[in-house]
């Protein structure tokens, strides 16, 4: 049951730092593209060297 003092905390230190990350890459717009996949997805041209 000792163990269990130390699991707890860190699994829930891990999951606040989850959402965090999420939290941020939600406020720093990185999931708006509405059009871009819609236009991508309809596109003959073949992208051979994606950029880096």
């Amino acid at each position: 049951m000792s163990v269990l003092t130390y699991l707890i905390p860190i699994s829930l230190i891990l999951g606040a730092v989850g959402l965090a990350a999420f939290i941020y890459t939600v406020r720093s717009n990185q999931y708006d593209d509405p059009e871009g996949d819609a236009r991508r997805i309809l596109s003959d041209e073949w992208d051979d060297k994606p950029k880096p």
